[in-house]
């Protein structure tokens, strides 16, 4: 399978990277503007890869793009000072019209995976631009935070985040939902398991690993500028899904024609993910809270959407 990366910085070629060494394609193809760093991030990984797999890793351009079956979308514009996020909004979706355009011009068939910020917002403005069904253009969605969460919760309860069945819904951003209220580790319902272990989870730990979640960005940030390798190997795992046909149940982004009250908006919430793209919806039962705060974070990204000129 040839996998096509629009967009050779950090978010990018942390993919291209985890995608090369987990042997999930046969070949990783880098386009960028800036022909040099596509190049030399290629040039990069491929010299990792023959401790890992046979993935084939090349820059080139839309051309080089032809028969892949995925192609990830991380290129985007860095917001000026002074800049509004609907101004920069707008600057983008200019951005993704030409990416858009070229990719389709030469991979039609293509499931497009979008890594940009905002990525619900980027989303949805892909699937206006594309026309593409909505199973077939995903954003990586709350993949990222939902695996903060689940380590987190593995690291209270000293067990394996594999282990930890919890799921964060809604926007990939400040109004997103952590649904306590269905989480489970193993088979037991999570308050149980934790319980059962000794570690309560208590107001002020739930606080915490809430904390921990919806601020994990802005921290990383803090400290190195930049958050890459988690959102690397969350698209990896999408591709994966896709690429084996895993028909996996992962937190991810498309255009939902009905969700908590609103229509039409991008969001996440548990999708299964395979060749296809999305096949099915599971929309999780939560508590009256947790139902008012996705309601919330639906209703804000349908405002946002709607003030954003195509």
């Amino acid at each position: 399978m040839k996998i096509g990366i629009v967009g050779a910085g950090m978010v990018g070629s942390s993919a291209g990277y985890a995608i090369a060494l987990m042997g999930i394609a046969s070949s990783v193809i880098f386009v960028d503007r800036n022909a040099d760093l596509a190049r030399a991030q290629a040039e990069d990984i491929s010299h990792a890869v023959p401790f890992m797999s046979s993935c084939v890793v090349q820059a080139g351009d839309y051309a080089d793009l032809k028969g892949a079956s995925v192609v990830i979308l991380a290129a985007g514009v860095s917001q000026k000072p002074g800049e509004t996020r609907l101004e920069l909004l707008g600057r983008n979706a200019a951005v993704f019209r030409e990416v858009v355009g070229e990719v389709l011009r030469v991979a039609p068939d293509a499931i497009l995976l979008i890594a940009s910020n905002p990525v619900d917002i980027m989303t949805q403005i892909t699937a206006r631009l594309s026309g593409l069904p909505a199973e077939r253009v995903i954003g990586s969605g709350t993949i990222l935070d939902t695996a903060r969460f689940r380590s987190l919760l593995g690291r209270h309860l000293q067990i394996s985040p594999q282990s930890v069945h919890a799921y964060v819904l809604g926007e990939h951003g400040d109004s997103e939902v952590l649904a306590w209220s269905n989480a489970r580790a193993g088979s037991e319902p999570l308050l149980s398991f934790a319980t059962q272990l000794g570690a309560p989870l208590t107001g002020a730990i739930k606080a915490e690993i809430d904390d921990g979640v919806r601020n994990a960005a802005y921290k990383i940030i803090n400290g190195k500028g930049a958050t890459y390798y988690g959102i690397g190997a969350g698209l990896a795992r999408i591709v994966k899904s896709i690429a084996q046909d895993q028909q996996d149940v992962l937190s991810v982004s498309i255009v939902t024609r009905h969700v908590a009250g609103i229509e039409d908006v991008a969001l996440s919430i548990p999708r299964v993910v395979g060749a296809a793209g999305i096949c099915a919806d599971m929309m999780p039962t939560l508590d009256d809270g947790e139902n008012e705060a996705l309601h919330r974070s639906a209703s804000m990204l349908k405002t946002t959407i709607e003030a954003v000129e195509l």
